[in-house]
């Protein structure tokens, strides 16, 4: 396998109400192992994460979403936060992006309440991941077997419950990106 992860780029799907530490730290984790991340968001210019319990920093935006295509990119990242996935998963561009991905077999990362996104998307039936314990019940009726494990990986995506379980998280993303297209990853 391939460690060298110098020539891959990941696309962090992100808008207004991420959680900071669930996009900061995994892009951190990425950018030291030579990854090139670029957040793309629905909003031009900046935005603002959610931070616990109040509003976060700002986050300039690399791609907007309009303009960003899955296959310009080795894999995705989506972090959660309450407000960051529920507003994605009603923009059909967002879907559209997510999809692309697993029609390619890329490797996808999603953490927290991250997974909402897959189910309005489409791409969670006969799977098994793990996320937030809210959304269990939404997981499973979107089809998918849900484990309440620090990190569940499946044919390159890769889930976590929670900002607890980012070491595993991080080290399982990395580790799929450099097995890199999975073909059993499809929609």
């Amino acid at each position: 396998m391939n460690t060298d992860l110098s020539n891959k780029t990941v696309a962090i799907l992100a808008t207004n109400g991420f959680e900071e530490i669930e996009l900061t730290n995994p892009r951190e984790a990425l950018d030291n192992a030579g990854v090139k991340t670029f957040l793309v968001a629905p909003s031009a210019e900046t935005i603002r994460s959610w931070d616990s319990d109040k509003w976060g920093g700002e986050f300039e935006v690399d791609v907007k979403l309009e303009n960003a295509k899955a296959e310009e990119f080795d894999s995705l990242l989506l972090p959660g936060g309450v407000i960051n996935p529920d507003q994605l998963r009603m923009n059909e561009d967002a879907l559209d992006f997510i999809r692309a991905f697993f029609d390619a077999g890329k490797p996808v990362a999603a953490i927290c309440h991250g997974p909402q996104i897959l189910i309005e998307a489409g791409v969670l039936e006969g799977r098994t991941i793990t996320s937030y314990p809210s959304i269990k019940t939404d997981i499973e009726n979107a089809g998918a077997r849900w484990l309440d494990q620090e990190v569940v990986v499946d044919a390159g995506l890769t889930t976590s419950r929670s900002p607890e379980d980012l070491p595993a998280f991080n080290d399982k993303m990395l580790e799929e990106l450099r097995e890199g297209v999975h073909d059993d990853q499809t929609t």
